[in-house]
């Protein structure tokens, strides 16, 4: 058999260390709040998320090296923030490391606003918010842990919302979404196209 001109340019990776540095994927991005143990809040950027099947559940992949890990155990709640593409600084500065004293001044200077169901807080001006309750914790992935939740509340920005009456390209074009290209980098999705799903496909 002939080889396939386009396996030609198939390169192996090395996975004698870490794969994920060594190219581009897309991924969400969010804002994990959590409350610490002496009451004060706690934002952590995440890209490593994803919903946890088709119903109410949501993960993201932390290390209990993070504070965000010992205060969803020791709290049982976490909130998920999903920022708009204007909100990349907050983000990026959602990330900074913690002072020697263990604290992270920046968290003080973002606008927040509280959960209703959960003890935690929003970023403001996102455009998805979750008030998650604490499912269960999987640990093992090398020095990383699955944390999962149960969504409990859930909140949208209006623009965002899929309306039966309005196309979904103009909805993406109206109310971009924020993309996390890691390692490193950011992109503003404003268009898309419907997928090719065949007609007998069932979720």
């Amino acid at each position: 058999m002939n080889e396939s001109s386009a396996t030609n340019n198939i390169v192996e990776i090395d996975t004698t260390m870490p794969v994920w540095e060594q190219f581009f994927t897309v991924a969400p991005l969010v804002l994990i709040g959590t409350t610490e143990a002496d009451g004060s809040m706690d934002l952590a950027p995440k890209h490593m998320v994803t919903p946890m099947g088709w119903q109410n559940y949501f993960g993201f992949v932390c290390t209990p090296r993070h504070h965000t890990c010992g205060n969803v155990d020791r709290t049982g709640v976490f909130t998920v923030s999903y920022p708009k593409p204007s909100q990349v600084l907050i983000a990026g500065l959602a990330a900074s490391p913690r002072q020697d004293r263990g604290d992270k001044p920046i968290v003080d200077y973002l606008k927040t606003f509280p959960a209703k169901q959960i003890d935690g807080h929003f970023v403001e001006d996102g455009y998805l918010f979750f008030e998650c309750r604490h499912y269960k914790t999987i640990d093992g992935f090398g020095e990383n842990c699955l944390i999962t939740g149960e969504i409990v509340a859930a909140y949208v920005d209006d623009g965002f919302v899929r309306h039966s009456e309005a196309d979904d390209q103009e909805t993406i074009h109206e109310s971009p979404l924020f993309a996390y290209l890691s390692p490193g980098r950011f992109a503003t999705i404003d268009r898309s196209n419907a997928f090719p799903f065949p007609e007998s496909m069932k979720k």
